[in-house]
């Protein structure tokens, strides 16, 4: 399973969870991998003002 990184604006926990659930659940469908050896990263940067 590959390693997804997402760089993206502050967001909600329950935001983030759910993103991360989705795209560990499309790399399992479409190669067949266990969901526990993927890995979803998250980098927030902060928005400019």
């Amino acid at each position: 399973m590959p390693i997804v990184t997402i760089q993206q604006f502050l967001r909600a926990v329950a935001q983030k969870r759910e993103l991360a659930k989705r795209i560990t659940d499309a790399f399992s469908d479409v190669y067949g991998a266990d969901p526990v050896s993927g890995q979803v990263l998250f980098q927030e940067v902060g928005q400019e003002k």
